[in-house]
């Protein structure tokens, strides 16, 4: 089993470097998170290492269980005077920490964020294999951050550049990073894939 406490080392560490050349503009940039832009979601990504189980539990019960609101807390606690403050911070950052250590849920919320930031700003990356392998497999059998399981119940992910095939049903195909970003409900990526499946697919996440 992959070790994935040190493979959210290393993503981390990728997406630290990727965005410490980024002019003033960039940080302002758009995402595939919503309303958040790229200091945003770095300054989530970031908050997000310093919560362990109980500490997640007291901050959603002092928003009331209003996710928003306790995303919201969290990331402004997070983030710097500047972006390049946020930068530093995140760059000092642990890793996210899930009471089931040999869950890859926590790297599949680096890999999700990450992508979310890159994708948008013209940046290619290429995640751990192992690690995006579990994350894909994690995603299309259970409903965690996401209701990844769900949202392609009764549809075949198939990759078309690793070792994976999950469900049955109308085939979905493309590139592995892809299927995982769909499963957490980016549609931008719904163009990286082909086959039968992929309407009903877009049906889902337009609904």
């Amino acid at each position: 089993m992959p070790d994935f406490t040190e493979i959210q080392e290393r993503e981390l560490a990728a997406l630290a470097d990727d965005l410490s050349a980024l002019d003033p503009g960039q940080w302002r940039a758009a995402t595939l998170c919503g309303d958040w832009d790229v200091e945003e979601v770095l300054a989530h990504l970031g908050a997000a290492t310093r919560l362990g189980r109980w500490g997640w539990i007291r901050s959603m019960a002092g928003a009331r269980f209003d996710a928003d609101l306790h995303n919201r807390r969290r990331l402004e606690e997070f983030r710097g005077a500047t972006p390049q403050e946020t930068l530093d911070r995140f760059r000092r950052a642990g890793t996210i920490v899930l009471p089931v250590k040999s869950s890859p849920a926590g790297l599949g919320e680096v890999i999700v964020h990450s992508e979310d930031i890159r994708k948008p700003l013209g940046l290619r990356h290429t995640p751990d294999a192992g690690g995006l392998l579990a994350v894909a497999r994690f995603f299309a059998t259970k409903d965690f951050a996401v209701n990844s399981k769900t949202l392609v119940k009764g549809l075949t992910l198939r990759a078309t550049d690793a070792d994976f095939q999950e469900g049955s049903g109308p085939e979905i195909r493309g590139p592995l990073l892809s299927l995982v970003m769909v499963m957490a409900g980016r549609t931008a990526f719904l163009a990286d894939l082909s086959g039968d499946g992929v309407s009903e697919l877009s049906s889902r996440l337009a609904s």
